[in-house]
């Protein structure tokens, strides 16, 4: 990650942080990181640059074009050019199947499919405008999608639907810019030990069903994310990165 400067979507806690922390540690020069929880944000970004890193914080809506849009391009006005995207924000809650209302669908459809959506446009319109610096490649993005998107689960049929869509995003987009030089890729974790998963109380029975016999910590999946998004990647794009301990073949 070294000099580059990235967008998180979803970065002030979670995946998204985890996924900041290892960037910053691998060199990047500077983040901008979005997320709807101001005060959480605030209080992430003081951290980080308490620390000594260059990081900026973009509160906003990305369920919205017009939301979206203008938080990506306050992101990169902090940043100055943006060399890749992170799409980690989602919501996860669990419902049986003849529970799931329209609300939920609503909002599962919002966040997780319209936003990676909006997000992805916004970024791509910025990294169409810049010169393919290395190896070829103009940019780069990575959405988080997960196993559920290929292997069913109880209680969150209206999730993996959104999560399945993401993966087909993360195709299509990939073949559309590929003659941009913009690399588009997925990354689909099975459970991982977040504070909220946690708080949650599922995470045993996802160990118990893992070969490895746990769930795997965030920094885990970072590493997967960090080396998609790098410039160590120069080829793959269009592909999911399937990160799931053996859980997706168990």
């Amino acid at each position: 990650m070294k000099n580059q400067r990235a967008v998180i979507v979803g970065g002030a806690s979670g995946l998204g942080l985890s996924v900041a922390r290892l960037m910053l540690a691998d060199g990047a020069e500077s983040l901008a990181l979005i997320d709807k929880n101001g005060p959480l944000l605030e209080e992430t970004v003081a951290q980080l640059k308490s620390e000594g890193h260059k990081v900026f914080g973009a509160e906003g809506d990305i369920t919205r074009k017009a939301s979206a849009h203008d938080v990506f391009a306050r992101a990169v006005a902090a940043l100055g050019r943006v060399d890749c995207l992170v799409n980690s924000a989602a919501i996860y809650p669990r419902r049986p199947i003849l529970e799931i209302s329209d609300d939920d669908w609503d909002l599962e459809n919002a966040v997780n499919i319209k936003g990676t959506y909006h997000m992805m446009v916004a970024a791509i319109e910025h990294m169409r405008s810049r010169e393919k610096v290395e190896a070829h490649v103009a940019g780069r993005i990575v959405n988080i999608t997960s196993v559920d998107a290929f292997k069913a689960h109880p209680q969150n049929a209206h999730y993996a639907a959104t999560k399945a869509a993401v993966v087909s995003l993360t195709k299509s987009f990939a073949a559309e810019v590929a003659k941009d030089g913009i690399l588009v890729n997925s990354v689909a974790p099975a459970g991982f030990a977040t504070d909220k998963a946690k708080k949650a109380g599922f995470l045993g029975e996802l160990a118990a069903a893992n070969p490895l016999g746990r769930a795997a910590e965030p920094e885990e999946i970072a590493q997967w994310v960090v080396m998609m998004a790098s410039a160590r990647n120069t080829y793959a794009t269009g592909e999911n990165v399937i990160v799931s301990g053996g859980y997706i073949y168990a």
